[in-house]
């Protein structure tokens, strides 16, 4: 079988297009296939072979993708790490996945129990030294994708190539990506979103890839006039920074077909203020690293269902299943639950928690949704953040998106806290917008206009900005110890 994102099963055609480029270097397709047998040849004289797996905890750049693609090249697999991990964070997962190899930007790793390379001491040309034949087949492990492990330790997300060029396949036919279009990645490049959509899916079909390290809303909007990109992927609060930035500038948008919008639920009206004022399309989309990125997805072209993150993508099937088993009826609220080639093979060394995840054939989300009649989608809550109020059921997503309406808000979650009388009452947490100030009243009064008695947040906490998990999502688990621990020092 051809994997069609591997440099080695390229068509010939592509060797002179452009491939991929960072601040320091731009490579052809034939040049980035020699950098991946350059740097292969060193991974395996420092004993990388075929079952074994390669730590890369780099920045997005250049390197990353070349050190993933000779760890291929070899058999072996990849782990991408957080670059801002400490040691520790780090040190887990290394040691968790049995990396044989680490490549970082330094070179060094404390305690380090196998080979550590720098990213500038890969190398770039070939020694001379025998290489096996490339040889990589679909069921052969090629990433291991760590949760950001909100409840206990990460666990490793077992993906193979046939998962991976599933979703490279579905992404490029689904958004109708060619060798004409030209992605601009912002997204982290450790996690599968990044990897799937920004990098292979490109790949496929002879597209060219621009890496930004970081992202800084006006250097961002630079770089769009810039390099001329099609399309980029991003999250919700990159594009409430990007309005912002953009209020007081003209930008020059026009390459950019269309975005793409995961991670986390888009406040409502966001995706439209961004199609208005930048003149490109928004399609919000749906996810988790256990399918290998991407389940649903906004059809491009066709106008977009308010709230939902859109349909299936081609070959899979997302169903709504209830508490008994059963797949539900459009209209009804239940379990997102997942089939197709993209789902993943398990989590490494956890069969407790594959069984869970996969035991019926159905990866189970821990979302609910509901679906209509036409299979667009749309994501209530994480089983998990439910909020049970005196026997109530309360969505946080609900009140977010009144709490997103009102215009000094720019970001908002809202946790449940536990209530002696009610067992759990819902909180907010908002960060304002650039040089807004929050009054809380105010607030609070909207959201009282909007939402029953019971829903509206006994109390609004306004921070700087919301804290943050590794890929850009709000995160729930240090909102909650943040509301602990002001309660325990309030004697509430």
């Amino acid at each position: 079988m051809s994997i069609d994102y591997l440099p080695w099963d390229r068509p010939a055609s592509f060797d002179d297009r452009p491939c991929v480029r960072d601040a320091k270097s731009s490579l052809t397709y034939a040049e980035f296939a020699e950098r991946v047998d350059a740097a292969a040849e060193q991974f395996a004289e420092l004993g990388v072979d075929a079952g074994s797996v390669v730590a890369i905890m780099l920045p997005n750049q250049v390197d990353l993708t070349v050190a993933m693609v000779a760890s291929w090249r070899l058999g072996a697999a990849a782990t991408p790490i957080n670059p801002v991990f400490t040691a520790s964070e780090a040190g887990y997962q290394i040691q968790d996945a049995k990396a044989r190899l680490i490549v970082n930007v330094s070179g060094q790793f404390a305690n380090a129990e196998c080979p550590v390379v720098a990213a500038d001491e890969l190398r770039t040309t070939r020694s001379g030294q025998a290489l096996p034949a490339a040889h990589t087949s679909p069921e052969d492990l090629a990433l291991l994708i760590y949760t950001s492990g909100s409840t206990g330790r990460p666990k490793g997300v077992m993906l193979d190539h046939a998962n991976l060029a599933a979703m490279a396949s579905m992404l490029a036919t689904f958004l109708g990506i060619t060798s004409e279009d030209h992605c601009l990645l912002i997204l982290p490049l450790f996690h599968v979103n990044a990897i799937c959509a920004s990098f292979l899916a490109p790949l496929t079909v002879g597209a060219q890839l621009t890496i930004l390290e970081r992202f800084r809303p006006t250097e961002f909007l630079d770089a769009i006039e810039k390099f001329r990109p099609t399309y980029f992927s991003a999250v919700p609060t990159i594009f409430s920074l990007m309005l912002a930035a953009a209020e007081n500038r003209e930008v020059d948008t026009s390459s950019v077909r269309f975005a793409g919008c995961g991670a986390a639920p888009a406040p409502v009206g966001l995706l439209d203020a961004v199609a208005e004022r930048f003149g490109f399309q928004v399609v919000e989309a749906y996810g988790l690293s256990e399918g290998t990125c991407g389940s649903t997805c906004g059809p491009l072209g066709a106008e977009q269902r308010p709230g939902s993150v859109g349909i299936a993508l081609p070959n899979q099937t997302v169903a709504i299943m209830g508490l008994d088993g059963r797949v539900l009826p459009p209209g009804e609220r239940g379990e997102v639950v997942i089939q197709g080639p993209n789902v993943m093979q398990g989590y490494l060394n956890n069969p407790d928690a594959t069984a869970d995840a996969l035991g019926d054939g159905w990866l189970h989300t821990g979302d609910v949704g509901v679906m209509d009649a036409d299979g667009y989608l749309w994501i209530v809550d994480r089983i998990k953040d439910m909020i049970i109020r005196g026997g109530e059921n309360l969505y946080p997503k609900e009140i977010e998106d009144v709490l997103y309406g009102h215009p000094s808000v720019l970001e908002a979650a809202v946790i449940g806290a536990p209530s002696e009388v009610y067992g759990e009452v819902p909180v907010a947490f908002v960060a304002g917008r650039p040089g807004v100030d929050i009054v809380v009243e105010e607030v609070l009064d909207t959201c009282r206009e909007h939402l029953t008695k019971i829903k509206v947040p006994v109390s609004l906490v306004v921070l700087e900005t919301l804290p943050k998990n590794p890929i850009g999502k709000i995160d729930k688990p240090r909102l909650r110890a943040l509301h602990a621990a002001a309660e325990a020092r309030s004697g509430g």
